[in-house]
């Protein structure tokens, strides 16, 4: 994967971070500390990546594409099937490929569950963790997934919203966002010996004509 320079994330002043985040590949690995609950691996998008997620977002059919099996050539042979303007989006699905065969590899696992989506609003727009072990996402077009650190967090806050739970964010300007083209892995409550520490994040908000490309990859 490419290698990038990005200016470190803050520390939060009353505790350690929980988040690891660099330009190369040996970041993701530190998600398997218990301490850490996200690691991110900051990085460029090439002009042909580009291209080829710009294609998915100008068809006039919403692209959703979901799969489940053993990252390989299946995988790729299904994308090019599926994604529109095949011609250039091979850059892309030979990132997406690479990306899963990642994720398995590091999890130690025959298969995964991939999903890669055009939305047009947030998905999930509310603050909450997660309730399975991991998850890595990547935004290859428009505003990356949106998370807090946990000195900013009311974990009393979070579930089903009601008149008499308290806001979930204790600190302004506490939110942080990931940027588009970022690999991350999110730890979540079903991750043993997390199970109260769960990341928590939420999807950005969407300008009107302003889509978003993400994809979310899952041990399966």
């Amino acid at each position: 994967m490419p290698m990038a320079a990005a200016p470190p994330l803050p520390d939060d002043l009353d505790a350690p971070p929980h988040w690891a985040e660099g330009g190369g590949i040996e970041v993701l690995p530190r998600i398997f500390e218990d301490a850490i609950t996200l690691a991110v691996l900051r990085r460029p998008l090439s002009s042909d990546l580009l291209a080829g997620a710009l294609a998915q977002m100008r068809a006039k059919r919403p692209l959703s594409f979901s799969w489940r099996g053993a990252p390989g050539d299946a995988l790729r042979a299904d994308l090019l099937a599926t994604l529109h303007a095949p011609g250039v989006s091979g850059p892309l699905v030979e990132d997406i490929a690479t990306l899963a065969e990642a994720m398995a590899f590091l999890f130690d696992t025959d298969s995964v569950g991939l999903r890669l989506r055009v939305l047009d609003a947030p998905m999930c727009p509310r603050f909450h963790c997660d309730n399975l072990p991991v998850r890595l996402v990547t935004t290859y077009l428009g505003p990356g997934s949106e998370w807090l650190p946990e000195t900013a967090v009311n974990r009393d806050g979070l579930g089903a919203p009601r008149p008499d739970k308290p806001p979930i964010v204790t600190e302004d300007g506490a939110i942080r966002r990931l940027e588009a083209g970022d690999v991350a892995l999110l730890k979540g409550s079903g991750w043993v010996g997390n199970e109260t520490r769960g990341l928590v994040h939420r999807s950005p908000a969407l300008e009107a004509g302003q889509p978003r490309l993400l994809m979310s990859i899952d041990p399966a």
